[in-house]
């Protein structure tokens, strides 16, 4: 790719790490309203609330809603949202789908991290005003959303990456990860 204009430097003598914050965009509306019953992966629903995916929907601010048009043009999305009701995080943890082994809180889909954002990719039946609704909800009811973006299959799947410690366990076992 050819340049325009001359390369910049934006990123040298950035100093500390800084901290951020953030403002909702939405509100997740689900089904789950406590862990017990939710799922832990989106595309798995054994053991969880009625057994299959249930509806549900994120409602946009009113201020944001004009942001939803050709949204419902794509199957599915990316929600970007906080887990605002955990409290602490371990960096060892350990996973019902290795309980003999503590792994790396970064090796995991462990909802308790230092930086409470988790990302769920959601399948979208119906945008209405400021709702998009969706299925495949692993969400609890009443979580703030930060953002959503269009999931983009050629740019967002990899069927071929490595699993890491994950390789050749049962994908449908629920995730109930467990502090070291």
């Amino acid at each position: 790719m050819r340049r325009s204009i001359p390369e910049q430097d934006h990123t040298t003598g950035q100093g500390e790490r800084p901290s951020f914050s953030f403002a909702p965009i939405g509100v997740v509306r689900s089904p789950y309203t406590e862990r017990f019953g939710t799922p832990r992966q989106p595309t798995i629903t054994t053991q969880v609330k009625e057994d299959r995916a249930l509806p549900g929907r994120i409602e946009v601010l009113p201020e944001f809603a004009a942001g939803l048009q050709d949204l419902a043009e794509f199957e599915r999305i990316w929600c970007l949202f906080v887990f605002h009701l955990n409290q602490g995080y371990g960096l060892k943890v350990r996973s019902p789908r290795d309980p003999s082994r503590a792994v790396g809180l970064f090796s995991t889909r462990a909802p308790h991290r230092p930086c409470p954002i988790g990302l769920s990719c959601l399948r979208v039946t119906a945008i209405e005003g400021d709702a998009i609704h969706v299925l495949g909800l692993d969400i609890l009811d009443g979580t703030p959303v930060l953002d959503i973006k269009p999931y983009v299959p050629y740019a967002d799947a990899f069927p071929e990456a490595r699993a890491g410690w994950l390789e050749g366990r049962v994908q449908d076992e629920p995730d109930e990860f467990r502090p070291r």
